[in-house]
């Protein structure tokens, strides 16, 4: 075995999330590894991850050694690992397209865009960079509403012959022209949108599962989110927004015992608030009846920091679409994409997700055996 070698589009707070966590769990072991859903998988542990390649526009990355990058502005989430060493990965100029909002290219000195002054590379120079890096795995952190330059990185990941693990709004396992490419090329695709460990989406499921479960007729709901990093600054352009809230909505609808009318739920980012940096904030409510018509109602608010939030499941992602590469199994992973994702191409309830998750890692460990 060897380690895992990923690449990374978008060098912001997610990434610097999961590289910090790489490096910081590479000092535990599995009796005080605090916040990890698995700390083996496959023979493979949270350290076992290598960032070979690494891609972004902004002037303030572009160039810097990964373990730098992470920390540049206008990444603004906890460092919970400072000492990341450098890892001889440089961070290189990344395909622009719909990439950024414009409005975010003046918005104020600390959170505009300084794009890069260097060429960007067209899909042959993308490919060669992750053939001759090795990159097995190519994980999608792009802003919401970059559609156009998600598929271009898929694309990428697809000729390279690489897994593509998609976090972002952009349906890419969910589409089904996507979904069949990957199958008929026999590489793993993981997606899409990926759910935090305990964030405002698993929360809501889990409650509106609930309700499902113990009799409560779910009338109407609402989920509003706030935050400070650019990816709620991102979101203030209301046109980058609808696979976002598309993929927020479907995932809270696919487990209610019935479906809500839309005018019932409302599910979606909310504001920007500057002062909150990484920290996001979600108010939930839910109204209800109980036993003999009687109306209930649930109201929930969720503080968390949003991009350690997701490192833990990213880091479990990898290593599944690791597996299914030393396995030589390719197409959609259904059962990571339902319970990793908020968008997978077919939905479960988490509890089922959980099992298919456990199965495949199990069925996985199995053929190793052997």
């Amino acid at each position: 075995m060897h380690n895992i070698r990923i690449g990374i589009v978008g060098v912001g707070n997610c990434a610097s999330s999961l590289v910090q966590g790489i490096n910081y769990y590479r000092h535990k072991d599995s009796e005080d590894a605090i916040g990890l859903m698995h700390w083996d998988i496959g023979g493979y542990k949270p350290c076992d991850i290598d960032v070979v390649s690494a891609f972004d526009i902004d002037k303030r990355k572009v160039g810097k050694d990964t373990a730098e990058a992470i920390f540049a502005e206008p990444n603004c989430t906890t460092v919970f690992y400072k000492d990341v060493p450098k890892i001889g990965t440089s961070v290189r100029m990344g395909k622009i397209l719909d990439g950024f909002s414009e409005h975010m290219r003046d918005y104020d000195d600390k959170y505009t865009f300084v794009l890069a002054d260097e060429p960007e590379p067209d899909t042959g120079e993308v490919i060669q960079v992750l053939k001759e890096s090795g990159t097995e795995i190519l994980l999608n952190y792009l802003p919401v509403g970059s559609e156009e330059a998600t598929r271009f990185y898929a694309e990428c990941a697809l000729e390279a012959g690489g897994a593509f693990v998609n976090n972002m709004p952009v349906f890419i396992a969910s589409d089904p022209f996507w979904a069949k490419r990957f199958e008929e090329k026999n590489i793993p695709v993981i997606g899409d949108d990926i759910k935090a460990q305990l964030g405002a989406t698993i929360t809501h499921r889990a409650l509106t599962d609930l309700f499902g479960k113990r009799g409560v007729k779910l009338e109407r709901t609402y989920q509003l989110n706030t935050g400070g990093n650019t990816d709620f600054l991102n979101m203030l352009n209301q046109s980058r927004l609808l696979s976002k809230k598309e993929s927020k909505t479907e995932a809270v609808q696919s487990v209610a015992a019935k479906r809500l009318d839309d005018e019932n739920i409302h599910i979606g980012p909310s504001d920007y608030v500057a002062w909150q940096r990484d920290n996001k904030v979600c108010f939930i409510r839910m109204e209800g009846k109980l036993f003999g018509d009687v109306p209930m109602n649930l109201e929930l608010r969720l503080s968390v920091e949003d991009s350690p939030n997701s490192a833990g499941v990213a880091i479990d992602a990898i290593r599944c679409g690791k597996l299914a590469l030393d396995l030589g199994e390719g197409g959609v992973l259904y059962g990571p994409s339902a319970y990793f994702m908020k968008h997978p191409p077919r939905q479960y309830t988490d509890d089922e997700a959980y099992r298919m998750t456990e199965a495949f890692i199990s069925r996985t460990r199995g053929k190793e055996a052997a």
